[in-house]
């Protein structure tokens, strides 16, 4: 037998109940298989058995009649004045009415009740057999009792002739009268009592006798002082009416009564309410007509009024205590119970995959009606079961994640008792529980005390289910797609809620270059960072490519990768050419492919040992011109010496080299004292001669602008053959070094006389002097044709050292003016002008005679060294101090007193940036001249 949740009784077609699991409902106690528990409560007597259908159990109940055993099936059940109700987890609660069929009436006061329980397990063959007897007590019979149980309706009423044996009594189904004598009116002289017919009012009469009436499903019987008629719902004669609002299914009946006296007619109607049921969130509201007219009239009135819960009552203390309400309007009795009350229990659905729950509850209404100036009174009870509608409750998410440990924490719920987590779909896949921890994803389960639980979840960052995305280089965004598979337990059904959670971190380890270089090639080396080696790289203008990575041999170990890449090879730029190296560049980028985005630029600039000229005995000059990065559109095989027939001997892509006699290809000759100079130059020359003319002469725009030249030279010395320094012209246009950046250079020569046309050159050193004799010193700026600009000497002085700031020193200059405490006379000369000097002002002459430092009138060394200060001034400037001049004190005297020999010098002014230091070589002096 099956009940639904509001009043709706469904037959089941077994004897049999089932269930396939047992949980705690709302954290109430159960019985264990073995705790049986039976009670009177009123006119019932009641049964439970706590999880007796739990685990797939069957249960065949039967009634104990003497030596009688009666299978009770559902149609027996209402019938004879049986129900049973059970919960989702196996919980069963049966009710017999003291006017059932097979129970031990004595006197309308005294029952005896007989059930036999019999258990059947899916997982054994064994039966057990529980056998309960229960004796109740009720003598407060109304004179008429009315009881709508789950399954049935029942209605006594008190007779007053009883019968002569005083024990229930019943028209058996069994008699031998033959259906010729059913409907022939009774002998009412007869001594023998009993029920003759039953009419029912459907609308139409529809008279029966006793057994066709059992044989409809309806019971009618007699006791010592009463009638008994019971029926089930939604039979042929019973019918739906509405009173006050609420539906009821109602029962009209005159059952014919034969008696010593008589033949008496006795009104059996009843009416059960199916309905008027009212919800909200929180309360359920019942509704239960205050006058039921199928059954009395406007004489009545209420004279008890009482709340139960499953059969039982409650006082006023207990109903305020669990917040139930009973009170009468004009036209109804109203029970108010909140949701959620411990004498109910929810239930967990997944209709259409979504969560919800109901709640159920069943209340039971005793009202006694009485008769005004009577003693007729009616004794009305209902059991009524109550399941709210389906209450969607969709999960909450509370996303616990925690960025600093990389960790995703997420706790879904709240749940019912009734919910296991099963399964969790992530973006790779559906893992089990079980296989989630495994995997090492926390998942736990948390249970609290009202019943409810939720389910979390933990899992790292870090895991291939976990979804990675950088919205900009440096930021990841952690994206942890779920789908949580749940089960509604016992009916085993699936339901299921979407989680997405995002984390933003900014923890993006970029990738990182460094590189060295030896003599020959770049050595490069790329860390990967955090994200792999999920990039492409550029070598210089080509990608990476696997061809390419062979020929830069290419190495990786799986958190970085090496190249060597050769000084000249085609990735490379040459920045620019000394005498002796050419300076190349290598230039690596790191990007991402998807985003195009620059995760790390690196350039490496080193000097490279490579010889551009060279000067052979025989006359022979050998110059190397190449591609510098400031002319990226030069093509080395139109360049030219100054005789444009002279190409070179060799080009390709970056390079031109030129092979010729210093005798031709217009080289120049130039004679010194003691050597020669062979000069000449690499360059493009557009004139009418070259590629980039038509025949007319007409000039056309050339593709490098401007031009390239290189002076190349060689000297001759004697039989020894120097190279020196050459340059390439800059571009037209490009900035000159005195208004780019970079810092103006100062030099100190020693001329080898008075006429400052010849210098000491760095191999003539050291310089050999006889004592007193003088010499000759020429400070200068170079490089620069700015006429503003004025060196000023501030400091001199000689060590016997090369380390500027060793002891013992002596001042030769000092601010600005000659040592006038020196009898070595130091002297400065004018500067005329001449081709060699273009700008007077960035000249500074002066000369010193020899000497020693001695000690004790000893020579410490015949060796000194001479150092300067030398200032840059801007002529145009009014500031005082150095670039004033020489400026003497008052008197005439020197501006300072004369340091000691082999005493440390004052610390000297600090260094500015328009100042320069500049020292002479060794100077080796000789006491006599030969």
């Amino acid at each position: 037998m099956e009940l639904d949740g509001c009043g709706d009784r469904v037959e089941s077609s077994k004897a049999k109940y089932k269930a396939r699991s047992a949980v705690n409902p709302h954290g109430r106690v159960l019985l264990t298989g073995s705790a049986l528990r039976s009670d009177c409560a009123g006119n019932l007597m009641r049964l439970s058995w706590g999880e007796a259908l739990a685990m797939g159990n069957e249960l065949e109940v039967e009634a104990i009649n003497g030596s009688r055993h009666v299978i009770l099936t559902p149609t027996l059940a209402a019938q004879c004045g049986y129900s049973m109700e059970s919960d989702p987890w196996g919980n069963i609660r049966i009710y017999t009415s003291l006017m059932a069929c097979y129970v031990d009436n004595k006197e309308d006061t005294t029952f005896d009740v007989g059930l036999r329980l019999k258990l059947y397990s899916q997982t054994s063959l064994d039966v057990v057999s529980h056998d309960v007897r229960q004796t109740c007590s009720y003598s407060r019979w109304a004179s008429r009792e009315i009881l709508c149980d789950r399954n049935y309706m029942e209605v006594s009423r008190y007779v007053a002739t009883p019968h002569a044996k005083g024990v229930a009594k019943a028209q058996s189904k069994d008699d031998d009268d033959d259906d010729s004598k059913m409907n022939a009116i009774p002998d009412t002289q007869s001594t023998d009592p009993g029920i003759w017919k039953v009419t029912f009012d459907a609308p139409e009469p529809v008279s029966m006798v006793l057994k066709e009436a059992e044989q409809a499903g309806y019971s009618v019987m007699s006791t010592s002082k009463r009638l008994v008629m019971r029926s089930p719902y939604n039979t042929a004669e019973t019918r739906q009416e509405n009173v006050a609002g609420i539906p009821m299914e109602v029962i009209k009946v005159i059952l014919y009564h034969k008696t010593p006296h008589g033949l008496s007619l006795v009104n059996m109607d009843a009416a059960c309410p199916t309905g008027g049921v009212l919800f909200t969130e929180d309360v359920i509201s019942w509704h239960i007509p205050r006058r039921v007219t199928p059954l009395i009239d406007g004489s009545f009135r209420i004279a008890e009024m009482h709340m139960g819960i499953n059969g039982q009552r409650l006082d006023r203390s207990q109903m305020a205590k669990r917040g139930y309400t009973l009170a009468t309007t004009d036209f109804h009795i109203v029970l108010e119970m909140p949701v959620g009350s411990p004498d109910g229990y929810y239930k967990s659905h997944a209709p259409d995959y979504q969560y919800h729950i109901t709640y159920t509850l069943e209340p039971m209404l005793e009202v006694l009606w009485r008769k005004e100036n009577a003693h007729d009174d009616t004794r009305y009870k209902v059991l009524f079961p109550i399941t709210t509608p389906l209450m969607p409750r969709p999960p909450h998410i509370k996303d616990d994640t925690t960025i600093q440990d990389r960790l995703f924490r997420v706790q879904v719920g709240t749940f019912l008792h009734d919910v296991e987590l099963r399964n969790i779909t992530f973006s790779t896949g559906v893992l089990a529980v079980e296989e989630c921890n495994a995997k090492g994803f926390t998942v736990q389960e948390h249970n609290f005390p009202n019943g409810s639980k939720t389910f979390s979840l933990q899992v790292p960052f870090e895991s291939d289910v976990v979804l990675k995305h950088n919205p900009d280089p440096l930021v990841t965004i952690y994206t942890l797609s779920l789908i949580f598979g749940f089960m509604v337990l016992p009916e085993e059904t699936p339901f299921a809620h979407p989680v997405e959670l995002q984390a933003s971190l900014e923890d993006v380890v970029l990738p990182t270059i460094s590189g060295t270089c030896d003599q020959n090639q770049f050595y490069i080396s790329v860390e990967y960072g955090n994200q792999g080696s999920n990039f492409q790289t550029m070598v210089g203008p080509r990608q990476l490519t696997p061809e390419v990575s062979k020929e830069y041999n290419f190495q990786e170990n799986g958190t970085n990768f090496s190249l060597i890449v050769p000084y000249n090879a085609p990735d490379t730029v040459f920045e620019f050419m000394t005498t002796h190296s050419v300076r190349a560049r290598l230039d690596i980028l790191l990007f991402c492919p998807k985003n195009n985005w620059l995760l790390a630029d690196f350039y490496l600039s080193c000097h490279f040992p490579l010889t551009t000229t060279r000067c052979y005995p025989n006359g022979t000059m050998t110059a190397l011109a190449v591609k510098v990065e400031s002319v990226p559109n030069l093509i080395p095989s139109w360049l030219t010496l100054r005789d444009k027939s002279c190409k070179p001997t060799f080009s390709d892509d970056r390079s031109a080299y030129f092979s010729f006699s210093v005798n031709s290809c217009g080289t120049t000759r130039t004679f010194f004292d003691h050597y020669m100079m062979y000069e000449n130059e690499i360059g493009l020359y557009h004139n009418n001669e070259g590629p980039f003319y038509h025949d007319k002469g007409v000039a056309r725009t050339s593709p490098i602008d401007p031009d390239y030249r290189q002076t190349i030279s060689c000297i001759y010395v004697i039989n020894e053959t120097k190279a020196v320094s050459f340059s390439y012209q800059p571009r037209l246009g490009e900035p000159s070094a005195e208004i780019g950046s970079g810092r103006l250079m100062v030099e100190m020569r020693l001329s080898e006389d008075l006429s400052y046309k010849l210098f000491y050159q760095a191999e003539d050193y050291p310089v050999v002097r006889y004592l007193r004799q003088p010499l000759y010193f020429e400070v200068a700026l170079m490089e620069s044709t700015d006429p503003q600009l004025e060196l000023v000497l501030e400091n001199c002085w000689a060590t016997l050292h090369e380390e500027r700031t060793s002891l013992p020193s002596w001042d030769l200059i000092v601010d600005n003016c000659e040592n006038r405490e020196d009898k070595a006379v130091t002297i400065f000369h004018s500067v005329e002008g001449d081709v060699s000097v273009s700008l007077q002002s960035h000249i500074k002459r002066f000369s010193i005679k020899t000497f020693t430092f001695t000690k004790d009138k000893e020579v410490l060394k015949d060796e000194i060294y001479v150092h300067c200060d030398a200032v840059i001034c801007d002529k145009n400037s009014q500031t005082d101090g150095v670039c004033k001049g020489c400026v003497r004190p008052a008197g005439g005297g020197s501006s300072r007193q004369p340091e000691m020999k082999g005493v440390k010098r004052e610390q000297r002014s600090m260094e500015s940036p328009n100042q320069r230091r500049i020292s002479s070589g060794p100077i080796l002096l000789l006491n006599t001249e030969d």
